[in-house]
């Protein structure tokens, strides 16, 4: 209270203490904000959710996003870049876009981050390498390797591509 000068039993006018509760509640999203960050990279998307499950209010959120984005601390761009380079290693891109879209990402960044990601092939063929090891080589295993590799978002040519290489015939 020290920081607005109140004294005890001062009358004080509704409008000033809103505003005092108000920017103190900014103080505290700010603080839980920064903390839920300080564990992993979040989206704007994500840091606004989390506060409004926390009963935060429009302008609290609002205020929280604009003061991370000004410290750096939310770069919805940046975050994009590093999902879809770690992801990419074990996903498509069709994957990838759909979950960065539901973390509330732009488009134009998601893409952008999707333009980093070298060729698919590499990764299409770690991810049936892994799925096949230990199954039988046979045409049930490879459809369903098929499907396992759209399942992570690589698409059709790339999944077609990845088998042929693993030594499975077209009409597998």
């Amino acid at each position: 209270a020290m920081k607005y000068r109140l004294k005890t039993g001062e009358h004080i006018e509704l409008s000033r203490l809103a505003a005092i509760q108000l920017e103190s509640e900014k103080m505290t999203a700010l603080d839980k904000a920064l903390t839920h960050i300080s564990a992993s990279m979040k989206t704007e998307r994500q840091i606004r959710d989390f506060l409004k499950k926390k009963g935060y209010l429009d302008d609290v959120c609002d205020y929280v996003a604009e003061k991370m984005r000004e410290y750096s601390y939310l770069d919805d761009a940046a975050y994009a870049k590093s999902y879809a380079e770690s992801a990419g290693k074990r996903k498509g891109k069709r994957l990838i876009r759909a979950e960065l879209k539901q973390k509330g990402v732009d488009d134009a960044a998601i893409s952008e981050a999707l333009e980093a990601i070298p060729d698919e092939d590499e990764s299409a063929a770690r991810v049936l390498e892994k799925y096949l090891r230990g199954k039988a080589a046979d045409e049930k295993t490879f459809r369903k390797a098929y499907a396992h590799l759209i399942g992570k978002g690589f698409d059709h040519d790339t999944a077609k591509r990845a088998l042929s290489a693993y030594g499975a015939s077209d009409e597998d």
